[in-house]
This record gives C-alpha cells, structure tokens and sequence, in this order.
C-alpha cells in the first residue's frame, strides 16, 4: 500500500499519525502526484457577482477571463462554477490553477488590472480575486476513484496507487506532507486595507482552504436517485450551515457551487469551497458538529450500500497556506462575500 506523501517529501516524522503503521483502509483511495521539481502551484478563483439575471458587463467580464486564460503564461487548467449566495446574489467563478509560478506572475499583472482596474468601479457589479500560491508540502487531495482529475490534480503528472491515510478521523492532516513536523497552527487576525473601492483582505498564517467535490455524471436510474434524494439534501444542509453560521466554528466562508461548462452549460458536478481559520477548525466540524456527521453517516449509507459498484466519483483538495502566500481583493462586492465575512470593515486602514 502506497503512502500518501510523496517519497520526496517524506522526512523523520516529529508528529505522529492518527493510525498505526499497520492499518488497512476499508476501501480504496488515491492521490494526485506532482512532479518532484514542482515546488509552488496557484490557484485562483476570479468571481463576479451581480443579482438577478447576468447583466451584459458580467457576460462580457466572463468573456474576457475565459480568454485571458487562453493567453500567454496561461493556466494549465481552469473551470468554473456558479452559486447563489446568502445575501440572494448570483456569483459566477472561474477557477484557474497553474504550477509554475514565475509564469501565473507574470500572467497576473495584467489581468488583475483586467478584472479589478477602475474601469470596473461603476459597472454595477461585485468583482473579487482570491488567490493563494502553496507549497507543494502543504495540500493534499484525495479521489475515491482514477481517471478524471478534477481541481489542481489535472495539473498533476500522475496517481497514486492505493493510499493507506484516508478513511479515518485525521487522514486528511495526515496526507499533508508538511504535517510530518507541523501543527500549521494559526497565527494572526484578519486585517482589512482600503484602496479606494477596493478592499485587501488580509488573513492569518496558516488560512485553510477546501474544495470537495461530487460528480454524478455516470451513474444511472437507481444510485441518481440515492444521491439526488437521500445524499445531496443532506450535504446542502451542512453547507448552507457553514455559509449562514460558520464562522462560529472558524469558517470565515463557504460556497456550494455548481460546475457549468466552458459555455455555460450545466454540467452534474458540484463542490463545496470554504476559506477555514485552520486545518484544526475544519477538522472539528469534520469530526464533531451535527451536520458534518449527518453528512458522512448519508454518504456511508450510500457506499455501504452500492459498495464497488458505485458510481459517483468524490475528491477533494485541502491547503493550508501562510500569510505571504494569499491574495484577497474585493470590488463592489457585498459584505458577506469571501473573506470580507470575516472582515472588520470598521477597523480597515487606509491602503
């Protein structure tokens, strides 16, 4: 059985893992593999935000981003998604991810002109850029099936075979290379820096990000209807929690999202995206709080029931990124967006 981290990043562990060395996994896991020389990926998450139908400046903003990363020192891979959020705002976001950081620097001057320049100012809608920049040894992913990478796994040179940290309380620190040595403990409070209408958001060390995705794509009649019925209500519940409450529990904010294609068309994948004040934080909803355990008790009744046959494909990435590795900035956006929902706009200082 393979392990999770990568041969390269495997040093004398000072922390311990939540398993002994023996353990057998129930069922089968992996993960995305990156090139040793890949030190450093991006990844990006470019929004518009508008209410009610798309006005003809998003559809246009749309337009120009898509192309952008169609241009020189492009992504390697981008998606994009949409919700609607709690404040009844409709937000468009594409997500872009690069592995070569030298070449998104470069990339990024221009386009953050591009989508958050003052000719955006008056347009009548919200624009954000929320990036981070993580090293290798501080993320890690997780697909419960091979074959269709999703997220910054597209960017990877390969998979695992089957890894043993996963299926138990505390795998996922225990797939990030740099938990070996570290508790990524926070450090810092989140300041906010006005310049002009812009504001910079800027979080602590150690910020946590997650995305988790589910695809339905190919799964037929009965196992749809399992999921569609008795799964996806359940997880909406707890995410609509995390976007409504969550930063109670250290979820600064949260975003159900629905995957739709190149030209805007639906697609059957979703994902959950949540800025965290820590790995830990994410790890006590993940243990403990009511609506996590009431999604992970649907989703055992669902495979326990299928077994091998099932057919929706689930992954996720989680990083935990310091302070100099993070970019938040808002245009016209209301104040529960992003990482401005952890915000004390009555304590910003001037940029």
């Amino acid at each position: 059985m393979d392990s999770a981290i990568p041969l390269h990043l495997r040093t004398t562990r000072t922390r311990h893992k939540r398993v002994p060395d023996d353990y057998q996994p129930p069922y089968p896991s992996f993960v995305a593999r990156h090139k040793p020389s890949v030190s450093r990926v991006v990844m990006a998450y470019f929004g518009v935000q508008y209410r009610g139908a798309p006005p003809a400046v998003a559809t246009h903003a749309l337009t120009w981003i898509g192309e952008r990363f169609g241009a020189g020192d492009a992504p390697s891979h981008w998606d994009r998604a949409q919700y609607v959020d709690q404040a009844g705002y409709a937000n468009v976001i594409s997500v872009a991810y690069w592995d070569d950081v030298a070449s998104f620097d470069r990339w990024f001057v221009s386009a953050r002109d591009g989508w958050l320049g003052d000719h955006r100012a008056g347009e009548g809608c919200g624009f954000f850029i929320e990036v981070i920049r993580p090293s290798v040894d501080t993320y890690e992913t997780l697909f419960s099936s091979l074959g269709r990478p999703e997220g910054i796994a597209v960017l990877a040179d390969d998979m695992s075979g089957e890894v043993q940290e996963h299926a138990y309380w505390g795998g996922m620190r225990d797939r990030i290379p740099l938990s070996q040595t570290s508790e990524m403990a926070p450090q810092g409070t989140v300041r906010v820096v006005r310049d002009g209408s812009r504001i910079r958001v800027l979080a602590p060390d150690n910020l946590c990000l997650i995305r988790s995705g589910q695809d339905w794509s190919d799964t037929e009649s009965g196992e749809r209807a399992m999921y569609l019925d008795d799964v996806e209500p359940v997880l909406r519940d707890g995410m609509d929690f995390l976007r409504d409450e969550g930063t109670a529990i250290g979820c600064y904010a949260n975003r159900y999202v629905d995957v739709v294609a190149a030209d805007g068309g639906k697609t059957e994948k979703s994902y959950g995206m949540s800025w965290w004040k820590s790995l830990a934080a994410l790890e006590r909803w993940a243990e403990s709080h009511p609506t996590h355990v009431r999604i992970f008790g649907a989703a055992m009744k669902y495979l326990s029931t299928l077994g091998p046959a099932a057919k929706l494909r689930l992954y996720h990435e989680v990083t935990v990124v310091r302070a100099d590795e993070q970019y938040f900035e808002y245009l016209n956006c209301h104040r529960q967006t992003g990482l401005l929902n952890a915000a004390d706009l009555g304590t910003e200082s001037a940029g």
